[in-house]
């Protein structure tokens, strides 16, 4: 005979929450269009830098996570003010994940401050 196999409702699907771009992509992805807005060679911000045209091109492809001193140093070669960037930087990643700005929200979990 014929086995009895058990009626499983369908559950609603929850949407499933997008995760956060990666640092690394946000970050190369803002230094390639700060390179390319002023026109620079990637070759000449490179020598600027005192890095390699191939270290850059894998940092602004999101392939590499710099150091606070690399992502300086490319900065510099750039002319494009470090804070600036950090700031562009965090609009990027609250875009990309569809959040408003954090100035004002409760955070949803536990809060853990370092001792």
């Amino acid at each position: 005979m014929a086995d009895i196999l058990p009626f499983h409702q369908k559950r609603a699907r929850t949407p499933e929450r997008v995760p956060d771009p990666l640092w690394r992509v946000v970050l190369g992805r803002s230094l390639r269009a700060a390179r390319e807005e002023r026109g620079s060679r990637l070759v000449d911000v490179a020598e600027r830098a005192g890095i390699s045209p191939q270290y850059l091109s894998e940092i602004e492809r999101g392939r590499k996570e710099p150091s606070s001193e690399m992502i300086a140093a490319v900065t510099g070669a750039l002319g494009v003010d470090l804070a600036d960037l950090l700031t562009g930087l965090a609009s990027d990643v609250r875009r990309d994940r569809g959040a408003g700005p954090a100035v004002g929200r409760r955070p949803s979990g536990p809060v853990v401050l370092a001792a």
